[in-house]
Order: C-alpha cells, then structure tokens, then sequence
C-alpha cells in the first residue's frame, strides 16, 4: 500500500505510487555507469538514453539503473518510439519501487523525452520519432521506521531485524514482515493465513514512516486428499509412500518441502509441483494437488578420464528408474581404469545394485549389491567377489547414514604366493553435506565417518577398519572468485597383520584423486608373504592431505593450484614401515554446464621413482 500523507504528481515531481507486487532488484554493469553519470555511445538509429541519481549511492543507483526499461530497451538497440514511450511512461512506477526498497518516500523523478516530460505526453501523440531520453532522480530524505508494527502474532515469530523502530524504511522489510508474519501462522496450521490490511503512513515533516500490518489467521486445518497428477508407471500408494504424507495430519508447509525433498532424491521424476487447493473442505481439511513429470525409465551413460601416467579411465552405467513401479533403481556399472597405464596398474569392475525407496518407512531405503573386480599392478594380482544387503537412512538434507551387512572373497596373487580372504563385514557410515554444490562447491564443509567391523575366516584376520574424510570450502571474503579448499583424510586397521588383512581393507594412495604427481594407488608399503617375496601393499594406517586455491577467470573457465600429501604406514597409528609422497601442480577447469572438466599438471615432490611431469584428465572437481 502507498504510504499516505503524500503529494501526487502526474508530471514525475514528488510522487508516491503502489508498488508492484514481485518487483526485483538486478543489477548490471552498463546500467551503473549510466547511472553514475558515464557516456555510453548509442547503436546506430536507437534513442540516446541517460540515467543520473544525484546524490544516489551506488547501490541505489545500481538498483535503479536495473530496473528501468529504457535502459534495457538501449541495451536491446530498441527503435520503436511507441516501445520507448511505453517503457518511459512504465519506469516512474519502477523507479519508484527501487526508491521505495531503498527508504526513500520524497523522491522527484523526471523523464524528459526530447525534453518532454512523458508522463505529459498523450498516448495519441507519441513523437514520430525519438532521438535523447533523459531519466533525472532526486531521492530525497531517506526515511525511518516510527513505528514498525503488526498484529496479531504466531507464537514463535521471528520478524525479520529490518523491521524495527528507528530502522531505515525499506519497503521490502514491510514485504518480508508481512511474509514472517503469514508463515508464521503457517507453520502452526493456518493455512489460509494472510496479510488482512496494512496501513502505512509516510510523514514528510519528521522523515519518518509508520507501518502497521493486520494479519488474518483463519482456521486452523489439517491435510486432506493427495490428488496425483501426471503419474504413468509409478503406482499412488508408492508415491504417497515415499512423499511421506498422511491425512488428517496437521497442515504444515514444512511437510510439503519435506514431500517435495523426498519425491525429487527417488531420482524417478523430471519436474514435479506441489500446491495447496484454494479453499479447505466444510471439516477444515485441505487438500493437495501433487503434479508429476516422470523421466524415461532407462539412462544409460559413460564416462573416460586420462592421465599420462595411469592411462585411460573408461567408465559406463545402465539404469532402470523404476522397476516394479515403487521407484526401484536397477543399476548396472561397468569399469575399465589404468588402460595403458605406465604405472602399471590395471583396474576391471563390474557391479549391479537394485535399490528401493521408502523401504521399511519413509526417509529410507534398502539396497543389495554384487560386485566383481580384478586388479593387476606390477607385483600382484587381486580378484574379488563380494554381495550385500543394506540401508540407507535420511536424517536430514545434510546428513544420512548408512549399514551394510556384506560377504567378501578375495584371491591375491603377490610375492610368488596365492593367499584367499573370506570374511563378513558390516561397514557403517555417516555423511554431513554441507556444500552449497556438489559438483563445484565454493563453501560449506563435507564430512564422512565409517567403522567397518569384519570377521575373517581361515586365516583371514578379524578388525574394525576406521576411516574418516573431511572437506572444507571457503570463498575469500575480498574476492568471491578465489575459493580455498582442503581435504583431510584419516584411516587405520585396528589389528592383524598386513598379510592376513583383506587387501582392500588396506590404505593406498596416489593419482588423479589422491596424491597427483604418483600413478594410482602406487604409494603404499612392502609386504612379505610366508615363503615368498616382497610386493606392494597397502598399510593398516594412511593420513593424507589435498589443499587446492581455485581462481575463476570468468564464468566458464577457471584455474587452479594445489598440494597433495600423503602418509602410508604399516602399523595401526601411523607407526611401523611407513612412505610419505607429495605433488604439486596447476590446472585449468572448464564449465561444461553439468560439471567442470579438469587438466591438471603435477610432479611429485622429493624423491620419487618417477619425476617427471603427469598430465590428469576428467570430469569434476578433484574433491
């Protein structure tokens, strides 16, 4: 509403209008420097259009600068006069909605076309022609909250801090108040809350503007019918299911985001939107319209990463979305890694896992798994089978955890000797996600806990393997384009011998994705099994660190330097026969749209069998 106590003046003086509902701020460049007074040279045949704001900051100037129309018709080379005059005679509303976000309640603002001022100007007598348009904005005083109030209150409001007495009176803390306000009833099931009236009164005299907003809670409901829109192979129990809603609970807006949270991670839906029916049923119940857009129920896909030193890295995947109709993913991997690899290391996989939604309760899912993998490196070969069933909960959009309950065999071939491990093992993890992007995350932290406790039979050693991964994004707070990153890494093997201990249970490290400057998985520590001869093996302990500064030249392409480090050792706490590695290195990074694509280049630091220059290819940050 426009605050009152205001003089009106359709020739652009001191006025005051309604601001538009779903007004937004954006800024560009061009527009501030036309704001701040800068030339800018028109296209041939267009308008010459200017914009000045004496006595504006530049934040306010930025904000009036983009939302006028005859700038961005400039920008667009616009030549149509009936265009031009329509989007002058548009900007007085706009630019006072700027002025008003900003706390200025007086403003004197002029549109001069060819030195008429537009709001003159009769829609039947637009200038046939039209060659200076000169927008002048004089903000005035800047006003102040008198009084910020509404009424009545949600237990548990929080208003927002801008709407206080004394604080500058920004329309847009009036908006945001107004909003507290409703959800505020919102969360407590009133879900028809609304703004009822609002009374805003801007004293000239004193500067100072007077607010008061009358809230309208209406009854209190709870949900009603689930109606299921778009839905073509998926069945409505599943659906309401793994959404996790239930009639005749309380309304709650935070369970329709919950809904929305757990229909999108089944992974089977394109788009989906969730809305509230216009009015409760005669029992105070409402219902909601959940409208679907399933994606195609099979993706295939594949993937090749590159390094000079460990060769080619071919990847590939097929996936069936929904199964028996419940959102069961079927998923088939397939990995060939170290492909003319120099290092020496060949890596085979191959593996299938079938998973299921909402499985026993919402917020989890039950999967079993099979695996087959084959490696071969310079000093031994390892094959391994292994099956499993397990779950995967959701506490929260930050952390989950998971249990597994898995059989394992495995047949290694090193030092001249074959030696077989067979053992069941229960691997439990948890994982805070806390990045604004996966992908190419700039902030926030990542943190993975995991204890796998196994049985060995024969002469397969029993443990707990411990393993721990934390990640840390910061942006420098004097330039968002320099990002820090760092990753700590910590594992160990309570007990056993490292010949008894399943290989895979061991700690290796090197390549693309651990120390760059080394082949993968060529640091580690020797080994000697009864009667044979020494092979590489990896350790029963392993602390290694990443740090990386990531630049971003502009918005597609960014750079990149790093140090990786890493500490193998045979003994349980980092004691015992142990090798330290670390590399150096550059790279470049290329947004594809999907994901960046990485070049790096690393030597190893120190005394290294190889110290030459490696070249590492892929897809994705390095962590």
């Amino acid at each position: 509403m426009a605050p009152k106590n205001c003089d009106i003046s359709e020739m652009g003086k001191r006025a005051v209008h309604k601001q538009k509902k779903g007004w937004r701020n954006r800024r560009y460049w061009l527009p501030l420097m036309l704001s701040l007074g800068l030339g800018v040279w028109p296209a041939a045949g267009t308008a010459d259009v200017t914009l000045t704001a004496p006595g504006a900051d530049k934040g306010l100037a930025a904000d009036l600068a983009g939302a006028s129309l005859l700038l961005q018709a400039q920008r667009d080379n616009a030549t149509d006069p009936q265009d031009l005059f329509t989007a002058a005679r548009a900007d007085y509303q706009r630019l006072l909605a700027a002025l008003y976000a900003h706390g200025f309640y007086g403003p004197v603002i002029h549109i001069l076309i060819d030195g008429r001022e537009a709001a003159s100007i009769s829609p039947i007598d637009v200038p046939a022609k039209i060659s200076q348009i000169a927008i002048t904005v004089d903000p005035g005083p800047a006003f102040r909250f008198s009084q910020a109030r509404m009424k009545p209150y949600a237990p548990g409001t929080v208003l927002p801090p801008a709407y206080r007495d004394g604080r500058p009176a920004l329309s847009t803390a009036i908006e945001d108040a107004g909003h507290a306000g409703v959800m505020g009833w919102r969360k407590l099931g009133y879900a028809k809350a609304t703004v009822a009236s609002q009374d805003i009164t801007a004293d000239h005299k004193t500067r100072t503007v007077e607010s008061q907003l009358i809230l309208s809670a209406g009854p209190k409901l709870r949900f009603g019918r689930l109606v299921i829109e778009g839905a073509e192979n998926m069945t409505p129990f599943a659906i309401t299911k793994i959404s996790g809603y239930h009639e005749g609970d309380t309304f709650s807006p935070e369970v329709l985001e919950k809904m929305a949270d757990r229909l999108r991670s089944a992974g089977t839906f394109r788009s989906l939107t969730i809305r509230e029916a216009e009015k409760p049923t005669r029992d105070d119940r409402l219902d909601v319209l959940l409208t679907l857009k399933e994606e195609p129920l099979r993706r295939f896909g594949f993937g090749a990463e590159a390094s000079s030193l460990d060769g080619t890295n071919l990847s590939a995947f097929w996936l069936h979305r929904n199964l028996f109709g419940g959102a069961e993913r079927l998923r088939f991997d397939a990995l060939a890694s170290g492909v003319d690899a120099k290092s020496g290391v060949t890596d085979y996989k191959l593996g299938v896992r079938l998973e299921r939604p909402a499985t026993p309760v919402t917020d989890s899912s039950a999967f079993v798994t099979a695996t087959f993998e084959r490696q071969d490196d310079a000093t031994s070969r390892t094959t391994t089978y292994s099956t499993g069933v397990g779950l995967t909960r959701t506490f929260s959009r930050t952390l989950t955890g998971t249990a597994e309950l898995d059989y394992t065999h495995t047949t290694l071939t090193a030092g001249g000797v074959k030696q077989k491990y067979e053992l069941i093992s229960l691997p439990v993890t948890f994982k805070w996600d806390r990045r604004n992007d996966a992908l190419e995350p700039t902030k926030g932290t990542y943190l993975s806990v995991g204890t796998t406790p196994f049985y060995g039979f024969g002469q397969t050693d029993s443990a707990v393997r411990l393993q721990v991964d934390a990640r840390i994004y910061r942006t420098l707070p004097s330039n968002d384009r320099i990002i820090g990153a760092a990753r700590l890494q910590f594992g160990t093997v309570t007990s056993g011998s490292l010949v008894n201990t399943p290989p895979d249970f061991l700690f290796l490290a090197g390549g693309s994705g651990s120390v760059r400057g080394y082949g993968f998985e060529t640091v580690g520590v020797s080994a000697t099994p009864p009667g044979g001869t020494p092979y590489l093996s990896g350790g029963r302990s392993m602390v290694a660190l990443n740090l990386e500064v990531r630049g971003r030249v502009n918005s597609r392409i960014g750079a990149a330097v790093f140090y990786d480090a890493a500490y193998v050792s045979s003994g349980a706490t980092l004691n015992g026969a142990s090798t330290f590695a670390s590399g150096v290195g550059a790279g470049i990074r290329y947004d594809t749209g999907f994901g960046p694509v990485r070049l790096d280049l690393a030597v190893p630091v120190g005394n290294a069998p190889d110290h030459g220059l490696k070249v590492y290819v892929g897809i994705g940050q390095s962590f």
